[in-house]
C-alpha cells in the first residue's frame, strides 16, 4: 500500500531541496522549472498548474549533462542516455535510491513498497524474450 506524503506545493519543495543541499539551477529560459542534483544524480521537477511539483525528466544518474535511464537487460541494470550506454555500479543504484527517496520527500511523493526494496528500472531488455513476434519492450 501506498504511503502519502503530505501534499507540498513548488515553493515548499524549493525550500526543502535547498535546506538539504541539493544544487538547484534554475532552467535557462523556462520559468518554474529546475534541475536538482545530488550525489551524482539528477532530475527536472516544474511547478504544476494546482501549485504542486510536477516531473519533467528523471529522476537517474548524471552521465556528462544528461538523467541516464535504467535498462535492465536481466543480467545487470544499465545506464543510457542520448549519446552513450553503459554498465551500473552498485554504487550508482545507491546514490539513485537515495536521491529518489530524498526528492520524494521533498515534493511529497507517494512512497511505494516495491521501491523501497531497491531500484526500479525504466526499461526491460531481457534476451529470452528476443526474437519472440509478441515480444515488446516493458517499460516501467
Amino acid at each position: 500500500m501506498a504511503k502519502k506524503s503530505k501534499q507540498k506545493t513548488f515553493d515548499d519543495a524549493l525550500t526543502y531541496l535547498h535546506a538539504h543541499f541539493f544544487d538547484v539551477q534554475q532552467v535557462a529560459g523556462v520559468a518554474n522549472r529546475v534541475q536538482v542534483r545530488k550525489y551524482g544524480c539528477g532530475a527536472v521537477i516544474g511547478r504544476a498548474p494546482n501549485g504542486g511539483t510536477v516531473f519533467i525528466t528523471g529522476p537517474g544518474c548524471l552521465l556528462g549533462d544528461e538523467v541516464a535511464v535504467i535498462v535492465d537487460r536481466g543480467y545487470q541494470k544499465f545506464l543510457r542516455t542520448s549519446r552513450l550506454e553503459r554498465p551500473a555500479t552498485a554504487d550508482h543504484l545507491r546514490s539513485l535510491h537515495q536521491f529518489t527517496e530524498e526528492l520524494d520527500e521533498a515534493t511529497g511523493g507517494i512512497s511505494l513498497y516495491n521501491e523501497s526494496l531497491g531500484t526500479v528500472s525504466d526499461l526491460y531488455l531481457y534476451d529470452r524474450l528476443k526474437g519472440r513476434k509478441d515480444a515488446v519492450p516493458q517499460s516501467h
